[in-house]
């Protein structure tokens, strides 16, 4: 058994910010991280998504992103940065590492086990936690009536490879955000047909995103977490960009969204006017929800299903923050939440609270 001061659950963007600002304090920490080698859920993303695909990535503090050429896939330029970044300031993150649960410790202190590669079990007491496990490992998937009956292909965009594995299908697209939209894109070029339903109109936003639109989506996500609510997506909460390639593809009628369907026959989809679409594939491009069942022994969440905050700690017990959770699930996000968490748990670790920019 090892006892750290602070102990931190994943090394994605969320982990590593908070593993800087504890190194710079010269606290006693350790990271735990779930995958074999650097890049958190930036390693799982599809071959296909190139670097002038991805939006609204921050850099690490500390640390620019290096020049990159357009066209490399984003799960390899960004990896590469992250095991750089990791490198530069020491950090010590021991990997693989599966945690599958936070248990009460005798002297205020709290017990985490996870596994190793070779699944042998391995034990650590912390003072302070910091949670940044993401949402990469809990995809959502809807029910609907039926689709225990489906017999094409049902996939989440978690297990979305290639436009080539739909090639000349009748596809339905499931979902109402950015990467519904951007699957639509790809696949329809080479889709037999594509179909696009989703529960709620998609609402498109013209012009440049703001700064007062930023603080005012993530002051949305943050009022759920504060009311023990589930936490939307802040992508969700700042409306679809209109660019033009999306421009483009409504206007060419690739881009029409349905109401959903009411449930699945064997062999496509059955709508509420009563016709049937016929599909060879589902894909479900639902989002993800947090990946928290490791802290369920400490049974944190309130009657609304979500997990109240108060700041970057659960208000329940100020020994645990998540960071990268609710308001804090952007790249930028992460980095403040980092930096915020090391400032509280400072304070209660008593140590000076000043935090070097």
């Amino acid at each position: 058994m090892t006892d750290v001061d602070v102990l931190v659950i994943g090394a994605g963007q969320a982990g590593l910010s908070s593993a800087y600002f504890l190194k710079k304090h010269a606290i006693d920490f350790a990271v735990l991280d779930a995958n074999p080698t650097p890049g958190g859920a930036w390693l799982h993303r599809r071959p296909g998504l190139r670097m002038d695909k991805v939006h609204g990535f921050h850099a690490l503090p500390g640390l620019p992103l290096p020049p990159y050429d357009p066209d490399d896939p984003a799960s390899e330029a960004i990896a590469a940065y992250f095991a750089a970044y990791e490198a530069e300031y020491a950090l010590p993150v021991l990997r693989p590492r599966h945690v599958h649960s936070v248990t009460e410790a005798p002297h205020n202190r709290l017990l985490v086990t996870a596994r190793t590669a070779a699944a042998s079990a391995e034990t650590w007491t912390t003072r302070v936690l910091i949670n940044a496990s993401g949402t990469w490992d809990k995809p959502f998937w809807p029910r609907y009536p039926g689709q225990e009956l489906f017999r094409g292909r049902q996939l989440h965009s978690v297990d979305y490879r290639s436009p080539e594995d739909f090639r000349d299908q009748h596809v339905i697209v499931v979902g109402g955000g950015a990467s519904a939209i951007e699957a639509l894109l790809e696949i329809t070029p080479l889709a037999a047909t594509t179909t696009w339903a989703t529960r709620r109109p998609p609402v498109f936003r013209h012009g440049p995103f703001t700064e007062a639109q930023g603080r005012a989506a993530v002051a949305k996500v943050a009022e759920r977490v504060t009311a023990g609510l589930p936490p939307t997506s802040v992508v969700r909460a700042t409306d679809l960009h209109l660019t033009p390639r999306i421009e483009q593809a409504l206007a060419e009628g690739h881009l029409t969204p349905h109401p959903m369907f009411t449930r699945l026959t064997p062999t496509g989809a059955h709508w509420p006017d009563d016709t049937e679409t016929p599909a060879d594939a589902i894909l479900y491009a639902t989002g993800y929800r947090a990946a928290l069942t490791h802290l369920s022994p400490l049974t944190l969440r309130a009657p609304g299903g979500g997990i109240p905050m108060t700041g970057t700690h659960t208000t329940a017990d100020p020994r645990i923050h998540l960071v990268g959770y609710g308001p804090s699930a952007s790249t930028i996000g992460a980095n403040r939440a980092g930096r915020a968490a090391v400032a509280t748990l400072r304070r209660y670790l008593n140590r000076p609270t000043t935090i070097p920019a």
